[in-house]
């Protein structure tokens, strides 16, 4: 909180003003927004909780009114008297099975949600209009036939009626019928002579549902009493709901998360067949109304708080204008230019804030250029030192006498070793120079070779393979020394055994190609990882490779651009080469 305070009372005049008036309009909106949601919400809410039980009831009692419909089939062949004739063994009647059928098509002529009758007698005689055997198998002995015949005074009902020894000639699968079956009694023995099976499209099913179907992303389903399914759209969603979900919670709505939404889920178990009717309802299509008045209430706030902020702007402008125009005045300052001053037409607290600023710039600039003077006679004495006290011309007759001293003590290793030392100082000098011939880049890198081999004697070995076609192109001096010395003293320094370098260089893809190997311990990956991350300038710190490497990547890449630089490879316990990629320049 104490930073917040901090953060809001370095603001700007301006903004603190338009923050009290937008405040001032925002908390009554604010206010009235949530409020008018919150009730417009449970309004809507319980509204529509009502309207999807009434739904499902209807869905439910449409359900039973088509199956109720068919058991009346069922009853009226039942007591037809062709059928009766038909029950009771009288097969060989004339024209029996002809009359049979005639009252079979009376009632599917007018139902087309009939997919098929059969009837079959306790003698396994069977007669339908669309229905026939697929195997010798006693029909008597089927599911359908032996509960309805155990059960008499019952309608039976099988969804996805599978494994049956009846095909339709129409070949509906288990999935588009549900099927129903009851046994007929003899009035006067009390005994079953035969059972009628029926066959409903579930199409009618489907067009119930599909008349009052809740919402554009809402769906019903239908269970029988083994939790089976009897129908349900293509979804997915169906097949997530648990059963025991819906377990003894008729009429109740169950707000349950399904896939990362939230559904809201209300059954109907029907007393007559034992089903139940589903209604899945997803809360984030219900609150869309809901969500949109959330929206334009937002709206109307933000235009409201925009229109207030213009009329902050304004009433506020003639304060905060000269306060911005010295702000500027003072971050010009800040960047080095002191050539500025404010001109106030007033003489009020601003005013004369902007008349101590003037002053201020003034005595600035008189300190900086007196700075600026000292700081000149300052450079001056100390180059003027330096050049006296280092001089190259002392230093290489200084080495020249060194050397020739040598010479007449035999000292042989000392000639070389100050020759080696004397090419590194005047190719390191090289005149000021800082772009120098290929040549001069290698004999230098070899004079130090030859120094460290003097030093390590049979430790370190040594091999320079340069083309001829490069010598005379020009590089950045320096380049290759600080890798080669990177190669020795971590590298090979670090691994027993006899160390060996290898420089080559060569023209590749139209570039200059160095290549610095060793057969040092090597880079571990995470540390390799981390030096090409900043040879490649996705970090900044330098500390991963050293300031010599860290140069000379940077020295290529600020003069010729990011596609040159260096690149590392190494295997651990193996070795590292160093790739150095420079333009071709020439005389």
């Amino acid at each position: 909180m104490k930073k917040i305070s901090v953060i809001f009372s370095n603001k700007s005049i301006g903004s603190k003003l338009s923050f009290y008036f937008s405040l001032v309009i925002l908390l009554p909106i604010i206010t009235i927004s949530i409020l008018g949601n919150l009730l417009y919400k449970n309004s809507i809410t319980n509204q529509q909780d009502e309207n999807i039980k009434q739904l499902v009831s209807q869905i439910s009692n449409n359900i039973d009114f088509y199956i109720k419909d068919t058991e009346n089939i069922i009853n009226y062949l039942s007591q037809d008297p062709r059928i009766l004739r038909f029950l009771k063994d009288d097969v060989n009647a004339k024209g029996i099975e002809d009359d049979v059928s005639k009252a079979i098509y009376s009632f599917t002529t007018f139902h087309p949600e009939i997919a098929g009758i059969a009837i079959v007698n306790q003698n396994d005689i069977f007669i339908s209009d669309v229905m026939g055997r697929i195997s010798r198998d006693p029909l008597t002995n089927e599911k359908w036939y032996v509960g309805a015949s155990k059960n008499p005074n019952t309608m039976h009902l099988f969804s996805k009626p599978v494994g049956r020894n009846i095909n339709n000639i129409f070949q509906y699968s288990a999935d588009e019928v549900v099927s129903m079956s009851k046994a007929i009694i003899d009035k006067k023995t009390g005994k079953c002579i035969g059972v009628i099976l029926i066959d409903m499209k579930l199409d009618i099913i489907k067009s119930v549902i599909e008349n009052v179907k809740p919402a554009k992303t809402g769906f019903v389903y239908i269970v029988d009493s083994t939790g089976e399914i009897v129908y349900s759209p293509v979804n997915e969603i169906v097949y997530r709901i648990k059963g025991d979900w819906i377990e003894n919670t008729s009429d109740k709505i169950l707000i349950k998360r399904i896939k990362d939404n939230d559904y809201e889920i209300i059954h109907k178990n029907s007393t007559y067949t034992g089903w139940r009717t589903v209604e899945v309802f997803p809360l984030n299509e219900s609150l869309k109304v809901i969500n949109s008045l959330a929206y334009y209430s937002i709206l109307i706030a933000i235009i409201t708080l925009f229109i207030a902020e213009i009329l902050a702007i304004f009433f506020t402008s003639t304060i905060v204008k000269p306060i911005s125009k010295l702000k500027k005045l003072m971050k010009k300052t800040e960047e080095g230019n002191f050539d500025v001053f404010f001109n106030s037409k007033y003489n009020d607290e601003i005013g004369e804030l902007g008349s101590a600023f003037n002053n201020m710039v003034r005595e600035i600039k008189n300190l900086i250029s007196l700075v600026q003077i000292e700081g000149k006679k300052k450079r001056k004495a100390e180059i003027s030192i330096l050049h006296a006290q280092i001089k190259p011309h002392f230093i290489y007759n200084t080495l020249d006498t060194i050397q020739w001293m040598a010479q007449e003590h035999d000292a042989q290793d000392i000639v070389d070793i100050v020759g080696n030392l004397t090419n590194l100082l005047r190719i390191g000098l090289s005149r000021g120079e800082e772009i120098i011939k290929m040549s001069q880049e290698i004999k230098h890198v070899e004079s130090y070779l030859l120094i460290q081999k003097m030093r390590y004697e049979d430790k370190l070995n040594y091999e320079i393979n340069v083309k001829d076609e490069i010598l005379d192109f020009r590089v950045i001096k320096l380049i290759l020394q600080p890798l080669v010395e990177n190669a020795i003293y971590h590298g090979i320094k670090e691994k027993r055994g006899i160390g060996y370098i290898k420089i080559n260089g060569e023209i590749k893809n139209d570039r200059i190609y160095f290549t610095i190997e060793d057969n040092g311990i090597g880079i571990k990956e995470e540390k390799l990882i981390e030096i090409n991350e900043m040879l490649q300038g996705k970090t900044n710190s330098n500390s991963v490779v050293g300031y010599g490497i860290f140069n000379v990547n940077e020295k290529i890449k600020l003069t010729y651009g990011e596609e040159f630089g260096l690149e590392y490879h190494s295997i651990y316990g193996e070795g590292t080469m160093v790739a150095l990629w420079h333009p071709i320049i020439r005389d």
